[in-house]
């Protein structure tokens, strides 16, 4: 009799040990536990932690409630400026309702997949190349918009949106390069121009106050020159201003410019052969004394009265 109780309490501690194996369960920390009785929801979460269940009857799903991290494959698509990119992106979301992410949607990772796909081809048509270069930020909210708004219903958070690339055709890229680059030369030239504008300012005003004071002329020439030697050089190049001489000329009144030196240039005059000796001007044939006469009216200006003839001796 003791042996068939022994053998009774050893079976009845076997089966609770089996249905206590069955029905225990483990939910880890960024876990929630949803229980399903004959198909039914439980409306209760199972918290993290040694949970029970009853063995056959109930069904436990954990559902991972930490931030899943999914990639965008590229999507090829139409700015508005109808210009041809691939856009890719990636998406950051989270469980909030187990419940309803296991109920309301078969697979709510394979939705959110679907989902951002169509919001980025549809965020792509909406925008123009610009913005999609240099606005993303704008583009990460509405993206964000747009896929939080159903997402909501199926238990699940949107986290961030984030387009990660923007490829664009060959011939773009090129183009782009070199509007980039004209538009920095047009930048430098602006530049250029203004300092050129500046600096002509400061020489115009330079050159008016040396002008009102001739003696800084001279220190400003005495200070090229020591900047010129600070250089140790073995040729010592002294520039001379023709604003100096200017300067001297006026300071000395008394000078008369060097009529020689700026007088016109002359033929030189016709030389008239001398008389000889006891002949007179009329031995000379009439048309050579005219010719010669002529000749020195045309270069003189002034007309030359022929000499009167000496007395003829017998």
């Amino acid at each position: 009799m003791i042996e068939e109780l022994l053998m009774a309490v050893a079976g009845a501690g076997v089966a609770a040990a089996a249905y206590a194996g069955a029905a225990a369960r483990v939910v880890k920390q960024y876990e929630r536990g949803v229980v399903f009785r004959f198909g039914r929801l439980r409306g209760q979460v199972r918290s993290p932690g040694f949970t029970m269940i009853v063995p056959v009857v109930d069904r436990l799903h954990k559902v991972n409630m930490q931030i899943v991290t999914m990639p965008v494959p590229a999507q090829e698509g139409i700015t508005r400026d109808n210009v041809t990119v691939r856009v890719d992106a990636v998406v950051y979301f989270k469980v909030v309702d187990p419940a309803d992410a296991l109920v309301r949607v078969e697979d709510y990772r394979f939705a959110v997949s679907q989902m951002a796909q169509t919001s980025l081809r549809s965020i792509i048509g909406k925008s123009d190349l610009d913005d999609l270069l240099s606005n993303r930020e704008k583009l990460n909210q509405g993206l964000e918009l747009m896929l939080d708004s159903p997402a909501m219903g199926w238990g699940v958070a949107i986290d961030r949106v984030e387009i990660k690339d923007v490829s664009l055709p060959e011939t773009m890229k090129r183009s782009m390069a070199r509007q980039a680059e004209a538009d920095r030369e047009r930048r430098a030239r602006v530049i250029n121009a203004d300092a050129e504008l500046q600096a002509s300012k400061k020489l115009s005003e330079a050159a008016a106050m040396m002008s009102d004071q001739p003696a800084a002329l001279q220190l400003r020439l005495l200070q090229t020159v020591v900047a010129v030697a600070a250089e140790k050089n073995s040729t010592l190049v002294l520039p001379f201003p023709v604003e100096l001489l200017r300067f001297l000329e006026r300071a000395t009144p008394d000078a008369k410019p060097d009529t020689a030196a700026h007088a016109p240039h002359r033929a030189p005059e016709a030389e008239i052969p001398p008389l000889i000796d006891g002949v007179g001007a009329d031995a000379y044939p009439r048309s050579r004394t005219a010719a010669a006469e002529d000749a020195i009216e045309d270069l003189t200006g002034t007309s030359v009265e022929p000499a009167p003839a000496p007395p003829r001796e017998d």
